[in-house]
């Protein structure tokens, strides 16, 4: 049934939609991971707290633009990224191109994560344990959590983040208390001075892929108002609580090496911070990354494969690599994957709302709850535009790279339109929309 199965090649059913908090809940945990407190760190370390806030402030704006958008286009279709990306544009051999990259990308991040966490658990019991099998322990819980689907996700969201905010709350608590607030608020930067361009960039940079991939999420949202107070709270709490208490952090310590502030100061507390705050933004990587591989070889390869054994398999993957020490040197090839993420928000953006090539299609069988019947095979235009600005993502030394990667393509793409040249070579059949139908009447909530 589609519900078994988290809908990773349907719509999500209407029983399955949630309530807004809990989601912004799971949204606030992916924002408000360690990679934000090191995110805040940075920017202490090179800004005084008041350019800070207005990096944050410009960053958290520029993000929540685009997850409102592309989350809306999700919430409308009960679609996924991957998924939704053969009517949005790409068509189903670019769709599959999409799913592999969100796939690679993510179970890349998921390995890493878990290797940082593995080094936190090693730190925490020296000896207990060798460190590659701290990445297996780790690894496969979150495995397990993101085998159960998004009700499991929703537990442990509930369960770390409010774990997250007591100890990082007790960190600040214990490190700020022998300072003057007042006098950290108004500190140099004990580091290299950036602008406040440089910090948003930063701050835009660091969420933008989980930005694009938005969808994923929002999904399973009521209403296209639920996605925009979801994302508002959620990413506006994730940026400037933790973001911000990274920032007095590093003018307290004079370092942007939040971690060894953090378990220097509080120990025990600081390691169960990392841990903790690598939790919730792990199993989305896990999460996405199956979803992307179901959809990539659904249309790669005309097979449809199994979210759950999906997930088992690629965490075990993940794990295994983690622990065998050879992600981290992978960093670099998943930072320029990265960089192609940014122009598959823009065409999926142009096409739904400027081009509508293949809207229709969407909009006749969105109230039956199934798919369209077909989809466009190739589209070739596309590919370029999804080409060109990828490499200026890539290339360029001004503005936010991503963002400017993001608006090229949405110009390129409507451009594209305008002139005729958005269309699919040769019609795929979509093989899920008759058992889907049949599936549908029996949906119940994802709990």
């Amino acid at each position: 049934m589609a519900h078994a199965d988290d809908f990773a090649l349907s719509r999500v059913a209407p029983p399955a939609r949630r309530h807004w908090f809990g989601i912004a809940v799971q949204r606030f945990g992916q924002v408000s991971a360690l990679s934000q407190f090191l995110l805040g760190a940075t920017l202490g370390f090179s800004m005084t707290f008041g350019n800070a806030v207005l990096a944050f402030l410009f960053g958290s704006i520029i993000l929540e633009v685009i997850m409102c958008v592309v989350g809306m286009v999700g919430q409308r279709e009960g679609l996924n990224t991957a998924l939704l990306a053969r009517w949005t544009g790409f068509g189903e051999v670019g769709a599959s191109l999409v799913g592999l990259a969100i796939g690679i990308s993510l179970i890349g991040w998921f390995g890493i994560q878990s290797a940082i966490s593995a080094e936190s658990l090693d730190a925490l019991m020296p000896g207990a344990l060798p460190a590659w099998a701290w990445c297996l322990i780790f690894g496969l819980i979150v495995t397990a959590i993101v085998a159960v689907g998004f009700g499991g996700m929703q537990w442990l969201a509930n369960v770390t983040v409010p774990l997250f905010l007591a100890l990082v709350g007790w960190s600040i608590i214990s490190e700020l208390s022998r300072h003057s607030i007042g006098d950290l608020l108004a500190s140099p930067p004990p580091g290299p001075a950036i602008t406040v361009g440089q910090g948003t960039a930063v701050v835009a940079g660091g969420l933008i892929v989980g930005a694009i991939i938005t969808a994923d999420m929002t999904r399973f949202n009521r209403s296209a108002s639920d996605v925009v107070k979801q994302t508002v709270v959620g990413v506006t709490l994730g940026e400037f609580v933790i973001g911000l208490a990274g920032v007095l952090l590093a003018h307290a310590a004079g370092t942007g090496n939040i971690v060894a502030i953090v378990t220097s100061s509080v120990g025990l507390i600081g390691l169960l911070i990392v841990l903790t705050g690598t939790l919730k933004i792990n199993d989305w990587n896990l999460y996405s990354s199956s979803l992307g591989l179901v959809n990539f070889v659904s249309t790669a390869f005309r097979r449809d494969l199994h979210r759950v054994t999906t997930t088992i398999v690629l965490g075990v993957v993940g794990s295994v690599l983690a622990a065998a020490g050879i992600l981290g040197h992978f960093t670099d090839f998943l930072i320029v994957l990265g960089v192609a993420f940014p122009p598959i928000a823009g065409i999926m953006i142009a096409e739904y709302f400027i081009v509508k090539q293949w809207r229709a299609d969407l909009d006749a069988t969105r109230a039956l709850g199934t798919l369209p019947a077909t989809a466009p095979r190739l589209v070739p235009a596309t590919l370029v535009v999804w080409a060109i600005s990828g490499a200026v993502g890539y290339f360029a030394t001004w503005g936010i790279p991503s963002i400017t990667s993001l608006v090229l393509s949405v110009v390129l793409y409507t451009i594209a339109g305008k002139l005729g040249l958005i269309r699919g070579i040769g019609i795929a059949n979509t093989r899920t929309a008759d058992a889907l139908a049949d599936a549908l009447p029996e949906s119940q909530p994802v709990r």
